[in-house]
């Protein structure tokens, strides 16, 4: 039987994604018994005034390591709500599933460093079978799960579907197909099972949980009273908006026009709808476990959460995101800065600081006869080799930098724009089982106009981290095969 703390103390709680829809409500509901500490990269946010004398904002650069541990001390739990589905520079290169790794190893690596008690992460919920063939939404919530857990901080994991609360960007997508489609033709994926949960027996779980070492290191299926197809939460949305729909099962509809369809009727960027209507092709449903009987005698039904979270009009309450999401955006314009993430493969008993020593080496074999790279002490400099035109100088930071974590900072160069206040960096680490590392370039500010960079260095920069990536597979495969031929003689 799961036992929540009946007088829990006073903790003091670093919350990342606390301006977004969850985050806001569960702020709201534990700022009065707990200290809350926001952690958020928007400018914007972070001067937004407290909603109590125990909550506060901290302006927190989530993929800089130092600014995550500057913006952690003195907590006692870790909460981390963060997705990278939404654009954080004016250029991403990179899928959203090696972004979120380099942000959960960041909060990871800082919860350590300040000996956090526990963290509370709130991912997507697991179908049982083959993890190959999950959707990539469900397969990097799976990864963040277990990148949070890698540093030894215990962690109490939260699985759940379709949270149903005012600005939920999920339940948005649905309202908004409901009320302007007359006619509905369903793909084969609305008839997958679900188990919506509402806004409110998320937060009664995180209540449970927070400071529970009976929740330490476990990880808990919540969801709703009711499990549902998606072709049931449709009509049981059309009649909440008093709609009158006419639904057709069109199973051979591909998950590729599922999405476009989707994203052009709701105006959800694609990079937000995608990766949800993939994942809508598994059954998501809860197995048992202490947590959810705890919550099961007050579970809010699916009608009921999706009545609080529509305003009497029927459109959706908005998202508490959208009071600043304008600004942010014109602030990501002004500074227009890029960044670029790609996943390599880790040689065995290889470690990143020889990745980045790798790279350096491997760098002008690469772009011979037209790149050599010089390093003196500290720095590295790319040159251009006839002419001796440094494009690129770059700083090791041994401070910030390990074995498993290289880091280095731009401070140069033809290509690169000065920029103190947010100067660029290149880093190489070790995440997951050791056997991958993360190349990312953040903050990078182009000394070409933007247009030209884009046209240009950016797509280079891909072509040289393609090529590389090549190289270490290569390497990998050579020292795996090297130990099969030795332990066989």
């Amino acid at each position: 039987m799961f036992e929540a703390p009946k007088n829990p103390e006073q903790l003091h709680i670093a919350m990342a994604g606390a301006s977004g829809f969850v985050g806001t409500a569960l702020r709201r509901a534990l700022r009065d018994r707990h200290e809350i500490t926001g952690l958020t990269r928007s400018p914007n946010v972070a001067v937004l005034p407290s909603g109590t004398p125990g909550e506060r904002w901290r302006h927190c650069d989530l993929f800089s390591l130092s600014s995550v541990t500057d913006a952690m001390e003195g907590a006692d739990v870790g909460i981390y709500l963060v997705h990278s589905m939404l654009p954080s520079s004016r250029l991403s290169q990179g899928n959203f599933e090696d972004l979120d790794l380099i942000l959960a190893d960041n909060f990871a690596r800082a919860a350590k460093q300040h000996g956090l008690r526990q963290i509370i992460y709130l991912g997507g919920l697991i179908p049982d079978g083959d993890e190959s063939k999950l959707s990539k939404h469900l397969r990097s919530r799976l990864e963040v799960e277990r990148v949070l857990g890698s540093t030894g901080v215990p962690v109490t994991s939260l699985r759940a579907a379709l949270i149903a609360g005012p600005g939920g960007s999920s339940l948005e997508m649905l309202v908004k197909l409901v009320g302007r489609l007359p006619a509905m033709t369903l793909p084969a994926w609305c008839q997958s099972r679900t188990q919506p949960i509402s806004i409110a027996d998320v937060i009664r779980a995180f209540e449970a949980c927070l400071g529970n070492e009976e929740a330490y290191g476990q990880v808990f299926d919540i969801g709703g009273p009711e499990v549902m197809t998606y072709r049931d939460m449709i009509e049981k949305t059309a009649a909440t908006l008093e709609r009158r729909r006419f639904l057709i099962d069109v199973p051979v509809i591909p998950v590729w026009l599922s999405r476009g369809w989707v994203s052009m009727i709701t105006g959800a960027s694609s990079a937000l709808a995608g990766p949800l209507i993939e994942s809508l092709r598994h059954d998501m449903t809860v197995q048992d476990n202490p947590l959810q009987r705890h919550l099961e005698p007050q579970l809010e039904s699916f009608d009921d959460a999706l009545a609080k979270s529509l305003e009497p009009s029927g459109r959706m309450r908005p998202n508490p995101r959208e009071t600043v999401r304008d600004k942010d955006d014109a602030v990501i314009r002004v500074t227009s800065v890029a960044r670029s993430v790609q996943r390599l493969a880790l040689p065995p008993s290889r470690q990143a600081a020889w990745v980045a020593a790798e790279y350096m080496q491997w760098l002008p074999r690469f772009g011979w006869p037209f790149m050599k790279v010089v390093v003196i002490g500290r720095l590295v400099r790319f040159q251009v080799a006839l002419l001796g035109l440094t494009l690129l100088q770059l700083r090791l930071e041994p401070e910030e930098s390990a074995d498993d974590r290289q880091l280095f900072t731009v401070t140069g160069g033809a290509l690169a724009k000065p920029n103190e206040e947010l100067p660029g960096r290149l880093e190489f680490r070790e995440i997951l089982d050791d056997r991958t590392v993360i190349a990312a370039v953040h903050d990078f500010t182009p000394r070409l106009p933007w247009f030209l960079y884009n046209l240009s260095q950016a797509i280079v920069h891909l072509w040289v981290m393609w090529g590389f990536g090549r190289h270490l597979l290569r390497e990998s495969r050579r020292e795996t095969r090297d130990k099969l031929t030795q332990g066989s003689t």
